[in-house]
């Protein structure tokens, strides 16, 4: 009864693109619900940005999958970036968000967090970044099949960001190095006016933005997508008191989230279905397009990759001077919670690659970087 309803909520939203943030923060169960002498939901409250990539919460509290665990969640409005969404969690307006690269400075900066799973990434390998494209004008002369191409060019990235490190991994391959190219550091949202005026010569960005420029500006072109060149990052945060007093919710939050994973994996037009009723203005075209390319990168569990993955982003990041050397990745993770669920539901999870024996993990585990390299396949 709590699935139908709250998909009848969602459905409602359908078509008010203006009016879906709205929406989406009024489209949790009621209040009492379980009056009918079970437990009360306990209520949760979560935060997204709208991204392809970040779709699995909205999409598993449309689908009831919170319900199913008995948790009540109530979605902030979309944030516009992950620092949005982190910076309303330390001030206690959500329980959890979805972030990736972002935690790496804000953690620098004294924000307290622990990371307890995965959004989007990958526990099998070291590099996955299918949801990365490199859109170039038709005249840019850039090959995707020659790096060495991006020579002298003016490059569209945001700076700090996923983008900027995929640029970087191209460079690396390249032989090139960031003084080669010209950044220009452009939000997602800008980069097809930038294009277009010739501002930029080429875009790097995630899905939908890549799809999107190329209908947007005439005679642009995907010339690279993917390529195991960068690892994707992006990671359920919450704080650590939070973890701490609330260890039971963190297992069923991620549970339930794993199981919208699932669904979307094996479900990727229904996914791209939702995608339209939760991410403001993607057209279904351009959403199952996306989708296409971000259920490769739906793997929710933790293992020494992602470990891996992290400490990579924080070299390239330090590298670039975006935030401080030295950074320990075992002070962000929290492996605990997705171990417990990937021990009780292994199910959600048969679907996904294996990990590799070596690379297996227990809570407690310490990252070291050597052998997290031989673990990994590359």
């Amino acid at each position: 009864m709590l699935r139908a309803k709250r998909h009848l909520a969602a459905v409602a939203c359908t078509g008010f693109v203006t009016l879906l943030a709205g929406c989406s923060g009024g489209s949790t169960v009621d209040d009492n619900a379980g009056g009918d002498g079970a437990n009360a939901p306990t209520k949760v409250s979560a935060g997204y940005v709208s991204a392809i990539d970040q779709l699995g919460l909205p999409a598993g509290v449309e689908a009831g999958y919170f319900d199913d665990q008995n948790l009540n969640v109530k979605l902030a409005d979309p944030f516009p970036t992950g620092v949005d969404a982190l910076n309303a969690l330390q001030a206690g307006q959500v329980d959890f968000v979805q972030v990736g690269t972002p935690a790496i400075a804000a953690t620098q900066k004294g924000l307290d967090l622990v990371l307890v799973g995965n959004y989007t990434g990958s526990a099998s390998r070291r590099s996955i970044d299918d949801t990365m494209a490199v859109v170039a004008k038709g005249d840019s002369g850039v090959d995707g099949k020659d790096l060495k191409t991006l020579r002298g060019k003016r490059v569209g990235v945001s700076e700090g960001s996923i983008n900027h490190l995929y640029l970087l991994g191209l460079l690396k391959k390249a032989g090139l190095k960031a003084a080669d190219v010209k950044i220009v550091n452009t939000e997602p949202p800008d980069m097809a006016v930038a294009l277009k005026s010739g501002g930029i010569d080429v875009a790097i960005v995630w899905d939908p933005f890549s799809i999107t420029i190329t209908q947007q500006v005439a005679g642009a072109k995907e010339v690279l997508r993917g390529g195991e060149y960068i690892p994707f990052v992006g990671y359920i945060v919450t704080t650590p008191k939070y973890a701490q007093e609330h260890p039971d919710v963190v297992s069923r939050f991620l549970t339930a989230r794993a199981t919208a994973d699932q669904w979307m994996r094996q479900n990727p037009a229904k996914a791209a279905d939702s995608a339209t009723r939760w991410l403001p203005g993607i057209k279904k075209s351009v959403a199952s397009e996306a989708m296409t390319h971000n259920v490769k990168q739906l793997d929710p569990r933790f293992s020494a990759c992602n470990y891996l993955a992290l400490d990579t982003v924080a070299q390239l990041l330090a590298a670039q001077g975006k935030v401080k050397a030295g950074f320990d990745v075992n002070k962000l993770f929290r492996p605990g919670p997705i171990l417990k669920v990937m021990a009780a539901q292994p199910k959600l999870f048969q679907d996904l690659p294996a990990m590799p024996a070596s690379a297996k993990i227990q809570d407690g585990y310490t990252f070291d970087r050597a052998a997290a390299e031989k673990a990994c396949p590359s």
